[in-house]
């Protein structure tokens, strides 16, 4: 690790903060823009059967990458805390037992897809018509699973090298590079397949699974040669009991909140279905929206987590409080400025996935619900990574199932019940937010205060 290394613990705060969420935020956006260009390509070509049968994935899709991306981000909490306090053997174990830990979730979500999705299709009560290619979809998609979990953990581990550089150069792009090109040859293989080969559900599905492929290769190849103490060396990849233990102990909680939204989100769908079809297609379409927001919004979470972890190892408390609200400050005006363009251009960004007038009319009533609301969700997420970055996951998790979960469970049981309208129904997202966040700050001021006494200096004796 070079002694002119400058890391997250030097240099200001809000440039260094930004610089690093930037390009994780135009990752993860392409990530989404992955499976938005499979709904778009196939409603414009496919017809509006393969566009409701890749439609009728998105929650299971969501499900399971939200696991590997909340798995991804423990790794990143402690590559930044051992890479904070130079301890480059343990940074070498975390990122070779990491690898492995990221590949074999990866394997297993295949098998979960291969095997499991007629029947996590037909629980989700899939209309008949749309089943056959929504099957059909999963399974192909799920084939690009190990190089989705593989990028995600390379990407992670990247990360000291894109701070390193942050205050020398721009040079911090790579990982976002990678995903780029990967990005640009997913539309070119979904038109290809879809319009030319008439593929149709299998060629997007196909075409996302060669992309995923593609990225995780190049950012692979990269991080082989590097020359740091994060450096890929097949020869060295191994599970290191400790090791492993730390990592699922960080990962798993996240990936596990991730996965929980999704299942909650189910029974939100169901009341949503509980209209006619055309609100479930409006509602479909207006919900591409939120993984892109959020997405975005999720970059300085991991940053809020990866600067305060670092800082804490490497002794600078100080800086742990300002990264916190220094990240919450960027997540919140994010979801602030996308929500409210969304709110503005919201017919316009309707029309990418349907040319009809009503479908687009009936899209704008969630719209109008959720544009301004994003931007809460930042007090409760950006709270979660701070205690994440102390290393506090358990509680938060907790926290967040009751708050976010249970409490939407119960609200679409009762005040939806009650009411039966789509504002009663999307209200419960700032509602359940601003519940959750309040939760999470008290239990949040109370760990920092018992995680900063360790730097408290002792009373010198009288």
């Amino acid at each position: 690790m070079s002694s002119q290394t400058n890391t997250l613990t030097e240099g200001p705060l809000a440039k260094q903060i930004f610089l690093v969420s930037l390009p994780l935020a135009l990752s993860n956006l392409l990530q989404v823009l992955f499976n938005m260009s499979d709904v778009a390509v196939v409603g414009r070509f496919a017809g509006s059967t393969a566009l409701g049968a890749v439609g009728s994935t998105s929650i299971l899709v969501s499900l399971f990458t939200g696991f590997l991306i909340g798995l991804s981000g423990g790794i990143n909490v402690l590559v930044a805390r051992f890479y904070g306090a130079r301890h480059e053997h343990d940074v070498e174990k975390t990122v070779h037992s990491a690898a492995i830990v990221s590949l074999i979730a990866g394997v297993v979500l295949l098998f979960v897809g291969l095997l499991g999705s007629p029947f996590m299709l037909r629980l989700l009560n899939t209309k008949d018509d749309l089943l056959p290619g929504a099957i059909l979809y999963l399974r192909v998609y799920f084939l690009g699973m190990p190089a989705l979990a593989l990028y995600n953990f390379l990407k992670d581990t990247e990360t000291p090298k894109i701070r390193r550089r942050l205050i020398a150069s721009l040079i911090f792009l790579a990982p976002l590079m990678y995903l780029s090109i990967a990005g640009a040859l997913n539309i070119a293989l979904n038109l290809f397949f879809v319009i030319v080969c008439q593929l149709s559900v299998m060629g997007v599905a196909l075409a996302s699974a060669i992309s995923q492929c593609v990225s995780a290769g190049l950012i692979l190849h990269a991080l082989t040669k590097v020359q740091d103490c994060y450096v890929l060396d097949t020869k060295k990849l191994h599970l290191d009991p400790a090791t492993t233990k730390s990592i699922l102990g960080l990962g798993l909680p996240s990936g596990f909140q991730n996965a929980i939204f999704a299942i909650a989100n189910l029974f939100i769908q169901a009341g949503v279905n509980s209209f006619d079809s055309l609100m479930v297609k409006g509602n479909s379409a207006a919900a591409n929206a939120d993984a892109m927001i959020y997405d975005c919004m999720a970059a300085f979470y991991m940053a809020c987590a990866s600067f305060m972890s670092q800082n804490y190892g490497a002794g600078k408390p100080d800086r742990v409080k300002k990264s916190y609200f220094i990240s919450l400050a960027y997540s919140f005006g994010v979801g602030l400025i996308l929500g409210g363009s969304l709110f503005l251009f919201g017919r316009t960004f309707l029309a990418l996935f349907t040319t009809e007038s009503a479908v687009i009319d009936a899209g704008m009533k969630r719209v109008g619900v959720m544009g301004f609301a994003y931007c809460i969700s930042a007090f409760m997420d950006c709270t979660i990574a701070a205690s994440r970055g102390l290393g506090k996951t358990v509680v938060p998790t907790i926290i967040v199932v009751m708050g976010s979960c249970v409490f939407r469970v119960i609200w679409v049981y009762t005040i939806f019940a009650h009411f039966h309208t789509i504002p009663s129904l999307y209200a419960l997202y700032p509602c359940s937010w601003a519940l959750t966040a309040l939760a999470e700050i008290v239990y949040f001021a109370h760990c920092y205060k018992e995680s900063m006494r360790i730097f408290e200096q002792p009373k010198a004796a009288a």
